[in-house]
């Protein structure tokens, strides 16, 4: 989500957006309401206190398939929800809330008290470490492309695409879209879809040569489709010197003991192997498993 930032951001901009089908729409309208209530004040004392008191910790979450989502039965799921249950399960709360919102608003939602925690995947940027706490994250994440099948322009780089004149779109919100203008892809050429979902249509329509998105994301999304395909894996270049994005969970800066503590637990996960099971089962590889740290990303 996963995968956030507008090109001008700093080179890790945000996180990836996977929008959840027609389900996950109507999730993200009824919080689009919450978004406008206004900014309420941040409760002090122990978060985690506070949350194990009223047994319930509120997710927010951005409807973003494989992150954090909306299934076709209606339920709540994703690599962050799940983890999240069994985090905080670990530290005695029992129960999780997803709450649903567009990606652009998971952080003044966050900081507007609408949830506890943002569990969405989302990218551990230097500007983001600004405005939240983020946990070590749980994956690391390289680019990809959704192209026409047979990759008629061989496009396997930003660039590819700079060098060839592509065509490119990405996500609204995308890290991606940072990755490509810092690469020199000219920024009023780009073009921002929804989702996903509509990349792979622009593609299989010839809209456009290529849609950006994480690795995850371009080849959950192209598995299905008989007129377009991924491309391998790749890292985005700065300086000379290959870029790897991570992802975490965000916690307001007033809650570091909270943060702290979800912190160990997923490091014991990470030790025992219980993180990857989770992660697994939505797609993810042992190649994007991490030792990088919350630090390491927000310099």
């Amino acid at each position: 989500m996963a995968r956030t930032a507008h090109p001008t951001e700093n080179r890790r901009p945000g996180a990836v957006g996977r929008r959840s089908l027609l389900l996950g729409t109507a999730a993200l309208g009824a919080t689009g309401a919450l978004a406008a209530a206004g900014c309420a004040r941040v409760p002090s004392g122990d978060a985690l206190a506070r949350l194990r008191s009223q047994g319930t910790v509120r997710l927010g979450i951005a409807g973003e398939v494989p992150y954090g989502y909306v299934d076709e039965n209606g339920a709540f799921t994703g690599e962050a929800p799940e983890l999240a249950r069994a985090v905080f399960k670990r530290l005695g709360v029992d129960r999780v809330q997803p709450v649903a919102t567009d990606f652009g608003s998971l952080i003044p939602g966050l900081n507007s008290q609408q949830f506890d925690v943002v569990s969405a995947g989302m990218y551990i940027t230097p500007e983001r470490c600004r405005q939240v706490l983020f946990s070590d994250p749980e994956y690391q994440m390289l680019d990809s492309f959704i192209v026409r099948r047979g990759n008629p322009l061989g496009l396997r780089s930003y660039a590819d695409v700079v060098r060839k004149g592509a065509r490119l779109a990405t996500g609204t919100g995308y890290a991606q879209a940072g990755h490509a203008v810092a690469a020199g892809y000219p920024e009023k050429r780009l073009v921002i879809l929804q989702d996903q979902v509509a990349g792979l249509n622009a593609v299989e329509s010839g809209r456009v040569d290529a849609f950006a998105g994480t690795a995850l994301t371009a080849r959950q999304v192209a598995r299905g489709s008989s007129r377009a395909e991924s491309v391998p894996p790749f890292a985005m270049v700065v300086d000379g010197e290959k870029q790897i994005d991570g992802g975490g969970f965000a916690f307001r800066l007033t809650d570091r003991t909270l943060r702290d503590a979800f912190n160990d637990e997923i490091h014991r996960m990470k030790k025992s192997g219980e993180l990857f099971r989770i992660l697994r089962r939505f797609g993810f590889t042992r190649s994007e498993m991490t030792t990088l740290t919350a630090e390491e990303l927000c310099r």
